[in-house]
């Protein structure tokens, strides 16, 4: 058995103008879609997860100041 609750929301007339559109667009009412959006927000959410840190390493430091445009051209044309 599948439950439903009525609620009562305040959207904003311009949201709700573009969510009357899109219902129709889909050929869904604006129920459906805001159920949709709420559920892959609420899902998003879920898939989030903590990303190992990058790993690091040691270079042996700069070979050319970056900020040096002519030290960086004639680094990388091996001038």
């Amino acid at each position: 058995m599948i439950a439903h609750m009525k609620t009562t929301l305040d959207i904003n007339d311009s949201v709700m103008q573009e969510l009357k559109r899109e219902a129709t667009r889909r050929g869904c009412t604006m129920s459906e879609l805001v159920e949709t959006a709420l559920r892959l927000l609420f899902q998003s959410r879920k898939r989030r997860v903590d990303l190992p840190p990058l790993p690091t390493f040691e270079s042996g430091g700069a070979l050319v100041d970056i900020a040096d445009h002519e030290a960086l051209y004639r680094a990388m044309e091996g001038r």
